[in-house]
């Protein structure tokens, strides 16, 4: 396989896998614990989720403007 095609599918895969892990930790923590809901007023919890929701946020986004910023590895045709 071409080193270009070979990088451009990594990634890709390496952007749907943190892209999922980032879904799922925060769809578990703020879902199924609760803690994206205010049910009886604002909580800590509450104020701690959304603190780490926006910060981790803003981190995928960094990391992920990082990868695909890199320039892809060129094999010179001769």
């Amino acid at each position: 396989m071409e080193p270009e095609v070979k990088e451009f599918l990594r990634r890709v895969i390496v952007t749907l896998s943190t892209g999922l892990l980032w879904m799922l930790i925060n769809s578990t923590a703020g879902i199924m614990y609760g803690y994206a809901f205010f049910d009886n007023g604002v909580r800590l919890g509450n104020i701690l989720f959304y603190i780490w929701f926006l910060a981790s946020l803003a981190l995928l986004i960094w990391y992920m403007y990082k990868l695909w910023t890199k320039p892809m590895p060129r094999q010179d045709s001769e």
